[in-house]
C-alpha cells in the first residue's frame, strides 16, 4: 500500500513542476535553458549568500572550482552571452547543497529551486516594475493550484486572492518589538501571501531585515514572496528576487559591506562595462511550492534527498521520499 502512495505522490510532484515551470514561463515570457552544477571560484559567479556560508568545493588542474548556493549571477552573464532579446528570460533547474544549513520541515541541505532571469531596461528599474511581476508570480502559483485541484479532487489549498506589498522599514515600524522573521510570521498570517521590498541594507534600527550579498541585487529593488501555509501553520518564504543591480547599486552596496575587492572580477567588471545586460530575476524554492500546493508538512515528503541520522528519527512517522 505504501509503495502505491509513493507512486501517486511521484506523479503530484511531476505535474505539479510541469504545471508551474508552464504558467511561470507564460507570465514573465521565459525559456528553459540548462544550468551547471558548479563555476569557478575566480569568475565571481557564486553566490555568496550571507557571507559567511562555506560551499562544497574541489581542485581540477589547479583551479578551484565550486558547487553553486544558486546561480543568481551566472543567469545574469548567460542572459548577454547567449543573445536574449529584451523583456525575455530563462528559466533553469538549480540544485545546490548547503552543507551548513539547518535542517527542519523547510529546509535540507539540498536545494532545488527554479531560478529565472529576464532582461529588462534601465526604465523598468522602478517598484512598479518589480511589484507588477511579483503579481504574475503569485498569479502562477495560484493558476497552478486551481489546475492542480481540478485534477486532484482532495487538494484543498486556499490562497489569498491578491498578495500584499510592504517594505521593510514598514514592517519594523509596525513591529519593532519583534524580530525580522516574528514580524513575517505576523504580517503574513494576516495577509495571507505578502511581498517584503528591500532587503539588505540597514534599517532605522541599524540592523538588516535580513542579510542578502551586495553585488546581485539591487537592495531598494529586490524581495521576497512569502506564503501563509494553513497546513504547517507556518508562513513560508516562497522565493527570493529582484532588480538587480546597475553600476551606482553595485559601488555603492560593495562600499556599505567592505568588499570593493570583488571589482576585479569578471562577473563585476561586466557591470562597470555595460557588457553584462540590465536584469530582474530570482530563485523559486521547488519544494517550497510543493510543500504548499500539494498540502504536506515536512521537506522530506516532496525531495528525494539524504539525511543525517538525527534527522531520520524525527522523521520517523513522516513518509519520506
Amino acid at each position: 500500500m505504501k509503495r502505491v502512495k509513493y507512486y501517486e505522490r511521484l506523479i503530484m510532484i511531476e505535474d505539479t513542476k510541469k504545471i508551474f515551470e508552464e504558467e511561470l514561463s507564460k507570465a514573465l515570457d521565459l525559456m528553459k535553458v540548462p544550468s551547471p552544477l558548479f563555476v569557478k571560484t575566480s569568475s565571481g559567479l557564486q553566490d555568496t549568500l550571507s557571507g559567511t556560508e562555506k560551499s562544497v568545493s574541489f581542485t581540477k588542474s589547479g583551479e578551484q572550482f565550486e558547487v553553486v548556493h544558486s546561480l543568481a549571477k551566472w543567469k545574469r552573464e548567460a542572459l548577454g552571452k547567449y543573445g536574449f532579446p529584451m523583456h525575455k528570460g530563462l528559466l533553469t533547474d538549480m540544485k545546490a547543497i548547503r552543507k551548513e544549513e539547518v535542517v527542519d520541515a523547510i529546509h535540507s541541505m539540498y536545494v532545488e529551486q527554479w531560478d529565472w532571469e529576464k532582461v529588462i531596461s534601465k526604465e523598468d528599474r522602478t517598484l512598479e516594475y518589480l511589484k507588477e511581476t511579483v503579481r504574475k508570480i503569485y498569479g502562477a502559483i495560484k493558476k497552478t493550484s486551481k489546475k492542480l485541484s481540478k485534477k486532484y479532487p482532495s487538494l484543498k489549498v486556499e490562497l489569498a486572492d491578491k498578495i500584499t506589498f510592504i517594505t521593510t522599514q514598514e514592517l519594523e515600524d509596525m513591529y519593532p518589538e519583534l524580530t525580522p522573521v516574528e514580524r513575517e510570521q505576523v504580517y503574513a498570517k494576516e495577509k495571507g501571501a505578502i511581498f517584503i521590498i528591500g532587503i539588505g541594507d540597514k534599517l532605522k534600527s541599524g540592523k538588516p531585515h535580513d542579510l542578502r550579498s551586495p553585488d546581485y541585487d539591487d537592495w531598494k529593488l529586490d524581495g521576497d514572496i512569502i506564503v501563509y501555509d494553513k497546513v504547517m501553520k507556518e508562513a513560508i518564504e516562497l522565493s527570493s528576487m529582484g532588480i538587480r543591480v546597475d553600476k551606482e547599486a553595485l559601488l555603492d552596496q560593495l562600499k556599505k559591506t567592505h568588499t570593493e575587492d570583488r571589482m576585479k572580477l569578471p562577473f563585476h567588471k561586466g557591470i562597470m562595462k555595460g557588457t553584462t545586460p540590465l536584469s530582474i530575476g530570482g530563485g523559486i524554492g521547488i519544494s517550497r511550492i510543493l510543500l504548499l500546493l500539494l498540502g504536506k508538512t515536512h521537506i522530506a515528503e516532496v525531495q528525494a534527498s539524504s539525511w543525517e541520522e538525527k534527522t531520520l528519527k524525527e522523521l520517523k512517522d513522516f513518509e519520506i521520499l
